[in-house]
C-alpha cells in the first residue's frame, strides 16, 4: 500500500487556517458537535459515578466494610480522573464541558442509587459499570476511525471500567445478600 505524505509547506498552509479551532485541523473527520455531545453525556455519567462511589464509601457498614469502602474510594478517584480527561478532550474539540448539576441525570447514562446494604451497593455499582462498558463500546462504534485521539481516550476509560466491573464482581462473590 502506497501512501503519499503531505509536504511540510502544504501542512503549514493548512495549519495557518482556522487557528481558533486549536487541535482540530482540516483533516479532522468526526462530527465534532455530535462527539462533543456524546463526550458531555459520558462526563455526566462519570460525575454520577464519582458521587455514587463517594456516597457508598461513607455509607458502607459491616464486617467487610473497610475493604469494600476502600475500593469504592479508589473507584471514585478513577472516575474523577475520567471526568478530567473527558473535559479536556471536549475543550480540545472546541466544545465546553457541561458540569452543570441541572440535568446531569438526564445527560448521563448512569444512575445515582444508594443501596440498602453492602451487597446492594456492590451490585448497584457493578450494574452501572456494565452499563458504562456497553455505552463506551457504542461510543467507539460512533467514532470509528475518524478521531484516533478520542478513540484512545475512550479505550483507556473502557479498560478502567472493565477493571472496576471485575473487581466488583470479585467483591460480590461469596458476600451474603443481606449482609449489612
Amino acid at each position: 500500500m502506497s501512501m503519499e505524505i503531505t509536504k511540510h509547506k502544504v501542512l503549514r498552509q493548512h495549519a495557518r487556517q482556522h487557528l481558533e479551532t486549536g487541535a482540530v485541523t482540516h483533516s479532522y473527520q468526526a462530527g465534532r458537535r455530535d462527539l462533543v455531545s456524546l463526550l458531555n453525556a459520558a462526563l455526566a455519567s462519570e460525575l454520577i459515578c464519582v458521587l455514587r462511589y463517594r456516597s457508598h464509601y461513607f455509607l458502607a457498614k459491616g464486617i467487610h466494610a473497610s475493604a469494600v469502602a476502600a475500593e469504592f474510594l479508589h473507584h471514585s478517584n478513577e472516575e474523577l480522573q475520567h471526568v478530567d480527561w473527558l473535559a479536556a478532550r471536549i475543550v480540545q474539540l472546541g466544545g465546553e464541558p457541561d458540569f452543570s448539576p441541572q440535568g446531569v441525570i438526564e445527560r448521563g447514562q448512569s444512575i445515582f442509587g444508594t443501596g440498602q446494604n453492602l451487597y446492594e451497593m456492590i451490585k448497584e455499582n457493578l450494574i452501572e459499570e456494565r452499563v458504562a462498558i456497553d455505552h463506551y463500546k457504542e461510543v467507539l462504534g460512533f467514532i470509528g476511525d475518524d478521531d484516533p485521539t478520542s478513540t484512545a481516550l475512550i479505550q483507556k476509560i473502557l479498560q478502567t471500567e472493565e477493571e472496576h466491573a471485575n473487581e466488583l464482581a470479585s467483591l460480590l462473590w461469596g458476600l451474603p445478600e443481606q449482609h449489612n
